[in-house]
């Protein structure tokens, strides 16, 4: 299987697990803090890849330990915000579709860091994938709420995020780097719970499941299978595919909580949709037109 290909199938994959992190984080928050939440979460992921990864984490050398830490921090923040912008938000997929601008930054921000100028084909999806968001979001008008400029500032931190850790991924083991991320990630979070909030004295044996099955589901897997793809993929290419996220939530969300979906999030999903099937038969045909040239 070519290597684009398998990234592709690899990060759709990564797309459905993501969507099931809303739905198992909305559960989870009913019964413990967002911060405990998202500590405990992280940290267990970490200890649950360590055995896979032992022999890679002894091999780091300090700078690769200490660019994925940094990397790791940079996600901590940004999945604070998104905890807490999930714990005051009552519907998940207008969120999901929010904080999926952080995958129409990545290419901007590639551009700007980086001086890699996107293809062609990337802006006319671009345009198109931002009308389906507005859809989405501007119906009633665009609201000024508390929850919507948490999902932004988080949105704006996966974009940084998720460049980097596309261009870390190709020089450090993908295993002991996202072993190393999510123990950040949990020591931030960690950290917030302890100077911001009252964990219960009991919590609720159904809110552990919930903890658990997003600690080994929604994070493990799913962050080894994301830094896995990005190694394979153009970040650009990446975050298109990455849209599929809001995609997948707005459906369980339907489905498991009756969100009501209008006509309106009907159409913005679809031109999302069509906008990623754009990109990716426009990159082929860059791609065959280029072979044939040379």
């Amino acid at each position: 299987m070519p290597k684009n290909l398998r990234g592709e199938l690899l990060m759709v994959f990564t797309t459905v697990l993501a969507a099931s992190g809303w739905v198992f984080s909305k559960e989870a928050i009913a019964g413990i803090p967002p911060f405990s939440f998202i500590g405990l979460r992280f940290v267990a992921a970490s200890l649950l890849m360590v055995p896979f990864c032992l022999a890679d984490l002894r091999r780091l050398s300090l700078k690769q330990l200490g660019r994925a830490a940094v990397v790791g921090c940079v996600l901590g923040i940004t999945l604070s915000l998104w905890i807490s912008g999930v714990a005051v938000s009552n519907s998940l997929g207008e969120g999901a579709f929010i904080m999926s601008l952080s995958m129409l930054f990545v290419p901007l921000l590639s551009w700007l860091l980086f001086g890699r100028r996107p293809a062609r084909v990337f802006w006319l999806s671009l345009v198109l994938a931002v009308t389906g968001l507005a859809l989405l979001n501007l119906q009633g008008g665009w609201q000024q709420s508390l929850h919507l400029l948490l999902f932004l500032a988080a949105s704006l931190g996966l974009a940084f995020h998720f460049l980097f850790n596309s261009r870390l991924a190709r020089s450090v083991p993908i295993l002991a780097l996202s072993c190393v991320q999510l123990l950040m990630v949990g020591l931030i979070a960690s950290c917030l719970s302890l100077l911001t909030e009252q964990v219960p004295e009991q919590i609720p044996t159904i809110t552990w499941y919930w903890v658990g099955i997003s600690a080994l589901v929604a994070t493990s897997l799913r962050y080894f299978f994301q830094t896995r793809s990005q190694s394979l993929l153009p970040a650009e290419s990446a975050a298109i595919l990455m849209l599929l996220e809001p995609v997948w939530t707005v459906i369980l969300s339907v489905l498991l909580y009756q969100e009501q979906l209008s006509l309106s999030k009907l159409a913005g999903c679809s031109l999302i949709l069509f906008a990623l099937l754009l990109f990716r038969l426009g990159q082929r045909g860059f791609r065959r037109t280029r072979r044939q040239a040379q």
